[in-house]
């Protein structure tokens, strides 16, 4: 495994992310501790998750899965760098309850000691918001986060889903003023199929000292080989993937990309993966395994040297919007 700074940090990570959405919903508790052992035996020491994971009214259990794979033992959460998130209402579905939700100080206190209680752990490594509030002023969610920073519960700050401004104004008018170190990385959606976040996002990350974190990098399954799979009797495409085949275009440039591929002999998933592992400023890619396998697949992009000709041809199929602001300006 290769390691890099997460950001402006001291930390190091590892180039690939186990994302753990997964664990609860699709795998049991026995093989997500599977994966989370194979990964860490990887070298894979950066985990992300969120305390809405499980989802409807089993939110909470992502993280609780992951609590009882560090009461394990052996060294798991020593050798862990846990990153966990806050925005989203916990009350199950239809029974959602005022300051429950976003970024207010009240949420944010009840949303650390409650993940702290699920992930059987004294600190979270990385603490990132789900998604920018709009009725929260930078001053208050700063405060929350400067006690939670002197009380031990968090180390560092990350964004998630943010625009490149909200970056800007949360290190400018809150971190930056009250002398903190502020956001350390944005998680966002990020891959072949994905640039928009060049225009803004990233350049704004770059320039704060975020590391990038891109989350879907094989887009729901699209830059996966789908249509490929499709034709061999595999796994069919669904959700997002499903929707973009039906454009005649978009399946013609998902066909163009596995063509190309395939004349170099390499598998979809991991050269965008191993693409993402190129790009500036990305920390690494959050990798999703549902099986032991489909990790083993993911960890071979780490290893993958792409040449300068098939960088090219990617950017051919799937063109970038440019320097910004070059790309929506003179």
């Amino acid at each position: 495994m290769k390691y890099t700074q997460l950001g402006r940090t001291g930390v190091k990570v590892s180039r690939l992310v186990l994302g753990t959405m997964n664990f609860g919903p699709q795998t049991d508790e026995a093989d997500s501790h599977t994966i989370m052992d194979a990964a860490l035996d990887a070298g894979i020491n950066f985990f992300d998750t969120a305390n809405v994971y499980g989802w409807g009214e089993n939110k909470g259990r992502t993280e609780s899965i992951i609590g009882n794979w560090f009461a394990k033992g052996g060294g798991r959460r020593d050798k862990t760098v846990i990153a966990t998130k806050v925005y989203g209402n916990m009350a199950g579905d239809g029974e959602a309850w005022p300051n429950h939700d976003k970024l207010s100080a009240l949420n944010i206190r009840r949303a650390v000691d409650a993940s702290l209680k699920r992930l059987k752990t004294d600190h979270i490594d990385l603490y990132q918001f789900h998604h920018i509030d709009r009725s929260t002023p930078f001053e208050e969610i700063w405060q929350a986060i400067d006690v939670l920073v002197q009380q031990g519960k968090i180390l560092y700050v990350g964004s998630s889903n943010f625009p490149g401004y909200k970056i800007a104004q949360a290190n400018e008018t809150a971190a930056r003023r009250r002398g903190t170190i502020g956001l350390v990385s944005e998680q966002c959606l990020y891959n072949l199929a994905e640039r928009r976040a060049e225009m803004e996002v990233i350049p704004a990350a770059q320039d704060y000292g975020l590391g990038v974190i891109p989350w879907s990098p094989l887009h729901g399954g699209l830059l996966g080989g789908v249509i490929k799979k499709e034709v061999q009797g595999g796994r069919r495409a669904s959700g997002r993937a499903a929707d973009t085949l039906k454009d005649p275009a978009a399946r013609a440039q998902i066909q163009s990309y596995e063509d190309l591929l395939d004349k170099h002999g390499l598998e979809p998933g991991e050269v965008a993966l191993a693409w993402l592992l190129t790009r500036p400023g990305v920390t690494g890619p959050i990798v999703g395994p549902r099986t032991a396998e489909q990790l083993q697949s993911a960890l071979r992009a780490v290893e993958l040297e792409l040449g300068e000709d098939l960088l090219a041809g990617l950017d051919e199929i799937f063109p970038g919007p440019g320097p910004s602001p070059e790309a929506f300006a003179w």
